[in-house]
């Protein structure tokens, strides 16, 4: 017979074993520069409708909107967990330059984009000292869906802040750091590291690593074909319902739209966009 000491032992370990197993990975995929690049060229809401096509959840951060006009950002995202302040996540959390906040900050350049998830829209994640570290790394943008301080400075900072809003409130007293570069929910949106982030008037959105290839082509193969309709309908102007809506891997080589797309040289040869050709 076991000793009660052993079953105890035994049966102590065994949910941590089970949650070790039941763990996945943080990051989803690897994105190329020269992809990176391709998806910060494009539009917000071709990159929402490239992945609505292929039926993923939101993919957009709608408590994130930029700190000033003309911002835009493009990075892979390196994130940053804050839960809610208690005495004990305080003392436990390292102190000083090890906190896990400073150790996203090391983590980003240019090509990242730092996504911080905080635990309510009015709370601060930073302002002037912290984010002169930022500055100082060239970071290719900040998002959050928490508030930012001390706004006149960090807009002089140079790089693209997307945030709920603006305060003065101090962030220490509501919340904490805890993680960097784990899975987390910003504004509702799930964000693993890695995932390209990009930024601009109309929003931010997620894309995530795993599929990035895939939602380029839909939303870049979208881009083409609505600006075919735009300058058709310049010059002929008429109501766009002759050729909208359309759904990318769904337009009928014989509609108006199908014919029109084929007078500039588009076909289901040449493009995913039409019925029968959908590769997603």
């Amino acid at each position: 017979m076991l000793s009660s000491t052993f079953r105890r032992a035994t049966f102590s370990a065994r949910p941590f074993a089970m949650r070790a197993f039941a763990t996945g990975p943080a990051s989803g995929g690897e994105i190329s520069d020269e992809m990176l690049q391709k998806l910060g060229s494009l539009s917000t809401q071709a990159l929402v409708d490239g992945l609505w096509v292929m039926g993923w959840p939101s993919a957009q951060i709608d408590g994130a909107r930029p700190l000033a006009e003309g911002m835009k950002c493009v990075g892979r995202a390196v994130t940053l967990k804050f839960v809610p302040a208690r005495p004990d996540i305080a003392q436990d959390k390292p102190a000083g330059g090890n906190s896990p906040e400073y150790e996203a900050f090391e983590l980003c350049g240019p090509n990242e984009v730092l996504v911080m998830s905080s635990v309510g829209p009015w709370e601060s994640v930073g302002g002037d000292i912290k984010f002169l570290r930022l500055k100082q790394r060239q970071i290719g943008g900040l998002v959050t869906d928490g508030s930012v301080r001390d706004t006149d400075e960090i807009i002089n900072y140079g790089f693209p802040c997307f945030s709920y809003s603006t305060t003065a409130r101090q962030g220490p007293a509501a919340m904490q750091p805890w993680e960097c570069n784990g899975v987390i929910s910003v504004s509702g949106t799930t964000v693993r590291p890695g995932d390209a982030i990009v930024g601009d008037q109309d929003g931010v959105v997620v894309v995530p690593a795993k599929v990035a290839d895939k939602v380029y082509s839909i939303a870049h193969g979208r881009e083409v074909i609505e600006g075919i309709v735009k300058e058709e309908l310049t010059k002929n102007p008429g109501p766009p319902g002759k050729y909208y809506p359309f759904m990318s891997g769904k337009i009928k080589v014989d509609s108006p739209l199908g014919q029109l797309l084929a007078s500039k040289g588009i076909t289901p040869e040449n493009s995913n966009q039409f019925e029968g050709t959908a590769d997603w």
